[in-house]
């Protein structure tokens, strides 16, 4: 048995965490927390099953002792059922069975389908650029621009990708990347993980020193009742260290890896592990590029220019980044005259590529239905914020970042993690005396930190892109995230004494 045999496939071990959570759900207490959701003109108020209509006031929102202004509803920075403070209720235990786990993953599929889809015309888009030669064109003629200067191209991607997650919340999108980079990086005399900590790493960076994140800093500090310019330039400066910290660490490791290839840790832990792209040969590496080569990688450039402007800009989101790209395969084949079959059937060709992924990414959901199905979600961050409350400043804040470290190992959205946990943890700021520009950070760092693990985010999806376990990935991360924890405990530290 080859040692690929022995490890784990991403699946089997999202199935894994999916029983441990069902069997969480028979010894923890069931209990939830009344929501508040916005359906204009007026608030929704579900308690004990119950809904109740209220007006859409400022005057109910400070009734509940909600500390988000009702601007945040009303411009939909807010848009999922925020949790009511005080109003945590024991139900009755819905331990969840064989067939909720059998279930999970289909309703992980359900929940996720926006970002299966935007995966899988990803992979019909790659796979119909790739038809054209003018990938393998464009990265021959980048490699020979590159030559000697690989590292460059490591930092200036890096910096990039972290600085997308850091200002408009970079993650699922970054998918389209990997085609492209994965061979680059090969041909540099790099291995699989550099690709994938260029661009998972450097986008869950991001969300550690989210200065500007509409899907976790605003939403996070609308919910905590204080505007996300509190602290901004804290955050920025996190941002500027990590990123540095981070970017020496990865850079360090390529470097080793190019001029030993037997120090690589996926050579060590996974074995030869073949490309899941088509990779390049170097024979005719600095050719010139045609005019129709050229014109090709203009509109493959401009697609992704295209849906990086549009989140930021227009606001967009998975279905308008997915149409995107289906123009873009569109435009794509008919300047390269592909007759229509051609282009069908390598579209979907595609498509089934990342089928793998699609799976991976509804599994993962799936343990958030079970803890949501079992009603153990809500107990978890009220047992916690119990815990933490009346504690001096210091101790809470480093305490609840391991908190939110803890979290995020179950609630891996940033937007959700905020309703779920900020109106909550929030009012308990107040009591301990830390100002709330810190409780917003304390869960940045700790969703930063764990989501570079945490099987239920998007490392999972990630590594089966690159075709690495977790194994290689996690001797390759862990003493990064236990030099970022000390960092980002002392900056807390040093902010609530501010």
């Amino acid at each position: 048995m080859t040692l690929l045999n022995k490890i784990p496939h991403p699946l089997t071990i999202l199935m894994g965490v999916i029983v441990l959570a069902a069997l969480a759900t028979f010894l923890v207490p069931a209990g939830k927390f009344d929501t508040l959701t916005y359906n204009k003109p007026t608030f929704t108020l579900n308690t004990n099953g119950s809904d109740l209509t209220l007006p859409a006031t400022q005057r109910t929102l400070d009734s509940l002792h909600i500390s988000a202004p009702l601007a945040a509803f009303e411009q939909g920075t807010i848009r999922k059922p925020i949790s009511v403070p005080g109003t945590y209720h024991r139900l009755p235990k819905n331990a969840q069975g064989i067939i909720s786990v059998i279930e999970a993953p289909i309703k992980g599929l359900y929940d996720t389908i926006d970002i299966i889809l935007f995966v899988l015309l990803i992979g019909g888009f790659i796979q119909v650029f790739n038809a054209t030669g003018a990938l393998e064109a464009g990265l021959k003629s980048l490699s020979a621009t590159m030559k000697g200067r690989e590292g460059l191209l490591i930092i200036i991607l890096t910096f990039l990708l972290t600085f997308g997650g850091s200002s408009y919340g970079m993650a699922e999108e970054a998918f389209a990347f990997y085609p492209v980079l994965v061979p680059l990086f090969l041909a540099a005399g790099y291995d699989l993980l550099v690709p994938l900590a260029v661009i998972f790493g450097g986008t869950q960076l991001g969300t550690l020193s989210s200065f500007s994140s509409p899907f976790s800093t605003i939403i996070a500090s609308n919910a905590c009742g204080i505007s996300w310019t509190d602290g901004l330039n804290g955050r920025l400066l996190m941002f500027v260290l990590s990123a540095t910290i981070y970017i020496v660490y990865l850079f360090r490791y390529a470097q080793k890896v190019r001029l030993n290839p037997q120090a690589s840790l996926v050579y060590r832990y996974d074995g030869a592990v073949q490309s899941p792209f088509p990779s390049f040969s170097e024979q005719v590496a600095g050719s010139k590029l045609s005019v129709r080569n050229k014109l090709l990688l203009v509109v493959f450039f401009l697609a992704f220019a295209t849906m990086i402007t549009g989140v930021v800009v227009w606001h967009w989101w998975l279905l308008e980044m997915s149409a995107v790209f289906l123009v873009a395969a569109v435009l794509i084949a008919v300047l390269q005259r592909m007759d229509q079959k051609v282009f069908i059937d390598t579209f979907i060709k595609g498509a089934e590529g990342l089928l793998s992924v699609a799976f991976i990414i509804g599994a993962a959901r799936g343990v958030t239905a079970i803890l949501d199905g079992g009603n153990i979600s809500d107990t978890i961050v009220h047992e916690a914020a119990q815990l933490i409350s009346g504690l001096p400043s210091g101790v809470f804040i480093v305490l609840l970042l391991m908190v939110y470290c803890l979290f995020t190992l179950f609630i891996s959205s940033s937007s959700g993690m905020a309703v779920v946990t900020m109106p909550i943890i929030g009012g308990l700021a107040v009591a301990a005396h830390v100002p709330g520009r810190e409780i917003v950070n304390s869960y940045l760092f700790g969703m930063g930190i764990m989501g570079l693990v945490t099987p239920t985010g998007l490392l999972l999806p990630s590594l089966a892109l690159v075709g690495i376990s977790m194994k290689a990935w996690w001797k390759f991360i862990w003493p990064l995230m236990l030099i970022l924890f000390v960092l980002c405990a002392v900056f807390l530290v040093i902010g609530v004494q501010l």
